[in-house]
């Protein structure tokens, strides 16, 4: 069976910022790892170009608007190389011909369907969810909420609440099982129709237009959802009909992914995804790093400062399934250190130096159906815990068998014991540090101490 991962597609109204690192690097780890299960793969991410907010900054920014969204979405598609991103495609939906024609064709499948009408109507807006809310003051931002009057064409959602509900029970995986519940929960309150478009006017023509209908434009979240089928083309069957796919998002997005779109998919007759993963935020001091709050910590930053491989580690060995958790550079620093330069790095050069420069070739060890286990429940903390368990482990190999104090086949096959445990590491380590596995098998110091480092550069400045 192919397997297809895809994020959801970033707004460019700003830089990107370290949380939205976290989900580009998850479904990463996915896509690589099932790569080197030898399945087909395909990985995509992209932009969500089509925004008010992003006419909005534009207009902030004294910038053309096709210009501001142009220059923002390349400085996402950029991430790939500092973050080693292996995705198969970049959609920008504003610039990408295939989405606009599906987006029209996924439009005019509901039209025929009926599930389409129009109507005023006046609710609470939150411009940084582009959505209306049900209260003042949007639960997702903090903020409060405008008053909005507009006349839309409107979803019928109401009609497909019970074929949800069903999907939701029995068809769509949801991880982890407490955002499951919670869209449950909000399917069996009862669903209302929702508004998919908006005035062209009010967004100066920005966006797609509604087929037949040029005084609208399709509203944002609709016509982003579509982006995981529009890039499909001849290939439809083999990643959407026929393989399995993960969708990989933020939580305060997961009634759009769980509820929204497969209605959308439902009234265009098509197959509904099979799982959906939900992560969780990172916050700095307390605060949710994001572009709407103006708490910001850049990934390529970091990288810049601590390497790549310091962040791609953190990312996949801190933050926790369920709950928020808090970034530092501090932490980084001591994961990196404590993990992969004491620990990593550390039992590889005691390898290499036991067996005169080289690991040697042996047999593998038991580690690949524990991090197969633990990314088949989306748990990166479990997949990475196991790869550190296996280093320590190895580590007490020597301690115990004490290879120096040996001679002859007993210390070959010692040192073939412990070159296998190391080459098992690195292959099974190479999808979450895709540069890093590869230098640790064939450099003296693939991963030297942050620490040590960060105390030169101190003692550099102070002189």
């Amino acid at each position: 069976m192919s397997f297809y991962v895809a994020t959801s597609i970033a707004y460019v109204n700003a830089e990107p910022h370290i949380g939205y690192a976290l989900e580009l690097v998850q479904a990463d780890v996915l896509a690589r790892h099932r790569r080197l299960r030898g399945e087909q793969v395909r990985f995509q991410t992209g932009t969500d170009d089509n925004a008010f907010k992003n006419v909005t900054a534009a207009r902030a920014a004294g910038v053309d608007v096709h210009e501001f969204v142009k220059g923002n979405a390349a400085r996402f598609a950029a991430l790939r190389e500092p973050l080693e991103l292996s995705y198969d495609d970049f959609v920008s939906t504003s610039s990408d011909p295939r989405h606009l024609a599906g987006v029209e064709k996924l439009w005019r499948a509901s039209a025929e369907k009926g599930d389409f009408y129009r109507k005023s109507y006046t609710g609470y807006y939150c411009s940084g969810c582009e959505a209306f809310v049900t209260e003042p003051y949007c639960p997702e931002h903090g903020t409060k909420a405008e008053i909005v009057t507009e006349e839309n064409w409107f979803f019928r959602l109401s009609k497909y609440a019970d074929a949800i509900l069903h999907a939701l029970e029995h068809e769509i995986r949801i991880e982890p099982k407490a955002r499951r519940n919670e869209v449950l929960s909000f399917v069996r309150s009862g669903l209302s129709d929702i508004s998919v478009s908006r005035p062209a006017a009010r967004s100066n023509g920005w966006g797609i237009p509604v087929p037949d209908d040029p005084s609208q434009v399709i509203y944002v979240w609709w016509d982003a959802l579509a982006n995981y089928v529009t890039t499909l083309a001849d290939s439809f069957d083999q990643w959407w009909r026929d393989g399995e796919q993960v969708h990989v998002i933020g939580k305060g997005i997961i009634r759009f992914h769980a509820v929204y779109w497969p209605a959308l998919l439902l009234s265009a007759g098509l197959p509904l995804p099979k799982t959906i993963f939900v992560h969780e935020y990172l916050t700095s001091h307390g605060a949710k790093i994001s572009k709407s709050s103006g708490v910001r910590v850049s990934p390529v930053d970091l990288i810049d400062k601590y390497g790549v491989d310091a962040v791609r580690w953190w990312l996949l060995r801190e933050p926790a399934k369920l709950g928020d958790t808090d970034f530092t550079e501090e932490r980084l620093v001591d994961r990196f250190d404590s993990d992969l330069a004491n620990g990593v790095g550390n039992l590889f050069n005691r390898v290499r130096g036991l067996a005169g420069g080289s690991i040697p070739e042996g047999p593998a060890i038991e580690l690949a159906s524990t991090v197969d286990a633990a990314l088949r429940d989306f748990d990166f903390r479990a997949a990475t815990a196991a790869i550190v368990a296996a280093v320590d482990e190895t580590n007490r190999l020597i301690e115990t068998t004490r290879p120096w104090e040996l001679s002859g086949t007993e210390r070959e096959e010692v040192l073939a014991r412990l070159g296998g445990a190391c080459r098992t590491i690195a292959h099974e380590l190479s999808p979450f540090l895709p540069s890093g596995a590869n230098r640790v098998l064939n450099a003296s110091r693939a991963f030297p101490r942050l620490a040590d480092k960060k105390e030169t550069a101190q003692a550099s400045s102070a002189t």
